[in-house]
């Protein structure tokens, strides 16, 4: 009888558990719902143009691989591979008609780091959803020791 209940309790354990992973999972993708773009081959070929102006010596357009796109009124968010570089989220402001470069993230932020992450995306102006979204993507899944 004991085995048992020590069985029925891990399992209601195991249950519990993997709840709180889908429930963390499901508030990682919430906080980019709206946000985070379709992969076109139209936006990947806009935004690989804008990053190959944007850097020197980063390439051609066609040898930049875009793999995110995030948007939030008039300021996007775009991760690219250049050539030859580290990945980055640059980001960008449509004015006047025109993405205009703004900066670029290069590396990662630790969990922890999120918020200090954000408001860095926020003072280049970007909204507080797009900011939180680009933080939430750029934090590693594990905190510094």
């Amino acid at each position: 009888m004991l085995t048992s209940n020590v069985f029925r309790r891990s399992r209601v354990g195991l249950a519990i558990g993997s709840l709180l992973l889908a429930m963390g999972a499901a508030a990682a993708q919430d906080v980019c719902a709206n946000i985070e773009q379709p992969l076109t081959d139209a936006l990947k070929q806009e935004y690989a143009g804008l990053a190959a102006a944007a850097l020197d010596g980063g390439g051609t357009p066609d040898q930049i691989e875009v793999d995110t796109i995030l948007q939030s009124g008039a300021r996007s968010v775009a991760y690219v591979t250049p050539p030859e570089m580290e990945p980055g989220y640059m980001f960008f402001e449509k004015a006047g008609g025109k993405k205009e470069f703004k900066d670029v993230w290069g590396g990662f932020a630790t969990v922890s780091e999120q918020p200090e992450t954000a408001k860095w995306a926020e003072t280049l102006g970007a909204p507080a959803d797009l900011s939180a979204c680009f933080a939430s993507l750029a934090a590693s899944d594990e905190d510094d020791e």
